[in-house]
C-alpha cells in the first residue's frame, strides 16, 4: 500500500496501465532501471522509487494483493482492510501529562471526503468501505488529498498531544469564511504558533518563501492567522507548515516573515523540538501574560 492516498501508485510510478500484463510490468520496469540508475545519470529518487514500486507489484501474488488492498498474509477476515480509516479509541499507556486540547483535528477534512467520496461513487451506491485502498486509489485526485491532508493532522496532533501540560491547542480552528480554517493553533512558553498539516504525496520545492504549485499556503495560512489575531488581541510567533519527513530536503527550513511572525516549512519529526526550543531571537512568554494569552484565545476561538 502506498504511504499516503495521494502518493503516485505502483502503476503510475512504472508508467503502465493496472491491467498492463506481467510482461508489460517486467519491460516497464527494466526500462526504467536504465533510465534512472545513478551511474547513468539517472535520478537516485526515482532509482528507488522505481524499485519499491517493483516490490509492491512485481510479484502476480503480491499484486493481487495490493489490487485487493490488502498486504501479504492479511487476515482475510479482517473486515477493515486500511490504515486510512479513523483509529479507533485505545487505552492511553502513557501517564505524562499530555497537552490540553480541543477541536477535532483531521475531523472537517474527514467529513469533506465522505461527502465527496458518496458523491463520486454515486448517490444510492453501495460504500461499505470508504477507506479501501482500490476504491481510494481510484478517486480523483482532489478527493485523495482531502484524505490525506485529514491524516497529516491527525498524524500532527498526535504530535502536539505529547507536549505537555504547558502548551494548549486547538484543532480545525474557524478562520473567516466556511472552508477557511487553521489546522491547528498551539500556546506555549515559546510563543503562539499557527500550524498547517499538509501532505502533497511527493517531495515539495520552496522559491521565494513559499512552497511552490498552484496555491500559497503559507500566504493563506497568513491571511487566517490574521482573523484570529484581531479577534483575539493575540500576536503569533510563527506560521507552521508541517510536511512528511520526506517531502522536504532540510529539516527545517525559515523563509521569512508575515506580520511579524516567522514563516516556517518543517518535516513533522522537527515539529516538537520547534515547539519546545522556540524560535531563535522570539521572547519567551510565562505566567500571567501566558494565562491572559490563553484565556482570550479560548473566549474567541470557534471550530468549523
Amino acid at each position: 500500500m502506498p504511504d499516503s492516498p495521494i502518493s503516485a501508485t505502483p502503476y503510475e510510478v512504472l508508467g503502465v496501465s493496472a491491467t498492463a500484463s506481467h510482461d508489460e510490468l517486467r519491460r516497464a520496469y527494466r526500462r526504467l532501471l536504465r533510465e534512472t540508475h545513478p551511474d547513468t545519470g539517472g535520478n537516485t529518487a526515482r532509482f528507488v522509487a522505481v524499485q519499491v514500486a517493483w516490490e509492491r507489484i512485481g510479484n502476480p501474488d503480491v499484486r493481487a494483493a495490493y489490487d485487493r488492498g490488502r498486504p501479504v498474509g492479511a487476515d482475510t477476515d479482517t473486515t477493515t482492510s486500511s490504515t486510512w480509516a479513523p483509529r479507533a479509541g485505545s487505552r492511553q499507556q502513557d501517564t505524562r501529562p499530555r497537552a490540553r486540547s480541543y477541536g477535532h483535528p483531521g475531523g472537517w477534512r474527514r467529513e469533506r471526503y465522505l461527502s465527496l467520496m458518496r458523491e463520486w461513487v454515486g448517490r444510492g451506491e453501495p460504500l461499505d468501505d470508504p477507506y479501501d485502498p482500490a476504491l481510494v486509489r481510484s478517486a480523483p485526485r482532489e478527493i485523495r488529498h482531502i484524505l490525506a491532508d485529514a491524516l497529516a493532522e491527525e498524524a500532527t496532533a498526535r504530535v502536539l498531544s505529547a507536549l505537555g501540560i504547558g502548551y494548549t491547542v486547538w484543532h480545525d480552528v474557524a478562520a473567516g469564511a466556511p472552508e477557511e480554517k487553521i489546522d491547528h493553533i498551539v500556546l506555549g512558553p515559546t510563543g503562539l504558533f499557527a500550524i498547517l498539516s499538509e501532505d502533497y504525496g511527493q517531495p515539495v520545492t520552496l522559491r521565494r518563501g513559499e512552497i511552490t504549485g498552484d496555491r500559497r499556503p503559507l500566504h493563506e495560512l497568513g491571511l487566517s492567522a490574521k482573523v484570529i489575531a484581531r479577534a483575539t488581541r493575540a500576536k503569533f510567533t510563527a506560521l507552521v507548515i508541517v510536511l512528511p519527513d520526506d517531502a522536504l530536503g532540510e529539516a527545517l527550513t525559515v523563509l521569512g516573515s508575515i506580520r511579524g511572525a516567522a514563516t516556517i516549512v518543517a518535516r513533522q519529526s522537527q515539529l516538537s523540538a520547534l515547539l519546545r526550543n522556540g524560535i531563535p531571537g522570539a521572547r519567551v512568554v510565562g505566567g500571567n501574560e501566558l494565562f491572559d494569552v490563553r484565556t482570550r484565545l479560548q473566549a474567541a476561538i470557534r471550530f468549523v
